[in-house]
């Protein structure tokens, strides 16, 4: 498609009102044209796909934020927190460090002539994996004693009503919830390799007796929530049952927690963060925040004189505000977030904790901060029609990116005197007027989220960006590729719970295949997480 036209760049003092009304009139039509020549080549790529051809190639120019990193990773660091070999560093040895489990002497080919002295021997290490089934069968005595009673042998604690091991299991659990291998592939895999189980029976150890792992995983946002100075949150999409659903990740560097549900609204989220029973209180904090989304006083008041001490469910409070004739869509909304907000500052919610987010609407409460990356990545989204807006966006985009780095070395190196220089800064860059009508909007919608950006400056602490839940979320990106979505509760439970469990071993320097291990033996030579976690 050829490029759309662009206006002959008019000095400003040449420019009267009529004129630049019609200018802004033609630049939005412009970028209106630009927007549906994007979607239509979206639409000739589909189609050519369908047709088993290749879609038109997308070459990506190489990043403008070449001296500032997307994350906090130091230098040599691939991003996965595998740090990678510097520069001139002595090659380590690999196999120096390897269990030997056992030892085959091979002697020369030929004859050893007479004579010869042995004088060493050349290692030469094979590392090796043994995959083969090995049945056991528990024979368990049986006596009778002279009184008539019967003595029988025991089986081992972990072996209790089972008939796999807890190496097979763990190993199920491992390959299902860490690697995403579906049921019909391990139920195929076991198969080859001589183990009879069926696939009802890979679904019972997949689903059934993980209340203890469901328990863990709840112990792990409560106290994450108490202990942490910041959280980051973020969701996606996560089907359920044949419907639409979410995924919330809640986190930060020492745990990681998941949960799906129906809906993405502000009350699921406060709901979320109850982090156990969800009850409502209307109290000082549920009235205050009322009043600061617009709930009139009559129903404020009419709320607070017929407030009980607690509604110990969402559906009693629901019932609650049906007697009180409270049934508006918006107030039922507002009055339902005060209530659940309420209980959950008289339940001693940390008021000093910070939610980084990336800006979606249902995150923003208590102590928000927001995510520059995803501020950046509103201007980077724009359609420029010519080259002036073209340059408008380059240079605010090369501006925030200075920014963004500074604000990191600053939170390596915090400086209260720099906190005034910073503010100025901001303004300079989102409050500005580059005549680019749709930048200037999203500029100014931008600076009125200045305090939510700049947090940052009073809680060093707290990260830029959102980048770990995004990456954390991946996992249940990849789980919908494969296997489209969940069935049941409580397949969505596991997948919620072994999730949240993975991810905090793993940010606790913890081998999930250990863990697994450690906790279907019943030996409990790991400690609980949240105990990890409070320390």
């Amino acid at each position: 498609m050829s490029p759309v036209p662009s206006l002959p760049q008019i000095p400003a003092e040449e420019i009267c009102l009529h004129c630049k009304n019609k200018s802004d009139i033609i630049d939005a039509q412009a970028e209106t044209i630009q927007e549906l020549k994007t979607e239509i080549q979206q639409l000739r790529d589909e189609i050519a796909i369908l047709k088993g051809e290749k879609p038109k190639p997308v070459l990506k120019p190489s990043k403008m934020d070449k001296n500032t990193d997307l994350g906090d990773n130091p230098p040599h660091s691939n991003g996965s927190g595998v740090i990678s070999k510097r520069p001139g560093s002595a090659k380590r040895s690999k196999t120096a460090q390897l269990i030997i489990h056992e030892i085959r002497i091979i002697e020369p080919a030929g004859p050893i002539p007479p004579g010869a002295r042995l004088k060493t021997y050349q290692d030469f290490v094979v590392q090796g994996l043994i995959i083969k089934a090995h049945n056991i069968c528990y024979r368990l005595a049986c006596y009778q004693t002279n009184d008539g009673k019967c003595l029988r042998g025991q089986l081992p604690p972990e072996l209790q009503g089972q008939h796999f091991n807890p190496t097979l299991r763990s190993y199920i659990l491992y390959q299902h919830h860490h690697c995403h291998v579906t049921q019909p592939l391990l139920l195929e895999q076991l198969s080859e390799w001589h183990i009879d189980i069926s696939s009802g029976q890979i679904n019972a150890l997949l689903s059934q007796h993980t209340e203890a792992f469901h328990t863990e995983k709840d112990e792990i946002l409560a106290i994450g929530l108490q202990k942490s100075q910041y959280v980051t949150v973020d969701d996606t999409g996560a089907r359920h049952a044949g419907q639409n659903g979410y995924a919330l990740h809640v986190g930060n560097e020492g745990f990681g927690w998941f949960q799906s549900t129906d809906s993405k609204s502000r009350i699921n989220f406060l709901q979320c963060l109850h982090a156990g029973p969800v009850t409502t209180l209307v109290n000082e904090h549920a009235l205050t925040y009322m009043e600061e989304h617009g709930l009139s006083n009559d129903i404020r008041s009419q709320l607070q004189n017929h407030a009980t001490p607690e509604f110990l469910s969402i559906e009693l409070w629901r019932k609650h505000l049906e007697a009180l004739k409270i049934d508006s869509e918006t107030h039922v909304r507002i009055a339902t977030e005060g209530a659940l907000l309420g209980s959950l500052v008289e339940k001693g919610f940390n008021l000093k904790l910070a939610i980084v987010s990336d800006g979606a609407g249902q995150f923003a409460v208590l102590l928000h901060a927001l995510c520059w990356i995803h501020a950046e990545r509103l201007v980077h989204k724009l359609i420029p029609v010519n080259e002036g807006q073209r340059q408008a966006v380059a240079q605010v985009r090369s501006d925030i990116w200075r920014l963004y780095g500074d604000l990191k070395a600053y939170k390596r190196n915090p400086n209260a005197n720099m906190v005034e220089q910073f503010e100025k800064r901001f303004d300079s860059v989102f409050n500005r007027k580059t005549g680019y009508q749709t930048l200037d909007k999203l500029l100014k919608r931008l600076y009125g989220k200045k305090e939510e950006l700049l947090l940052v400056l009073q809680r060093p602490e707290i990260p830029l960006h959102t980048n770990g839940s995004e990456t954390a979320l991946r996992d249940f990106v990849k789980k919908r590729k494969v296997s489209g979505g969940t069935r049941s509760d409580l397949g969505r439970q596991c997948r919620d719970t072994f999730a949240s469990l993975k991810k905090t071993c793993r940010k606790q320097g913890i081998s999930f295949w250990r863990y697994l291990e450690d906790r279907i033996t019943q030996t409990n030579a790991i400690p609980r997480l949240a105990t990890l976690i409070r320390a």
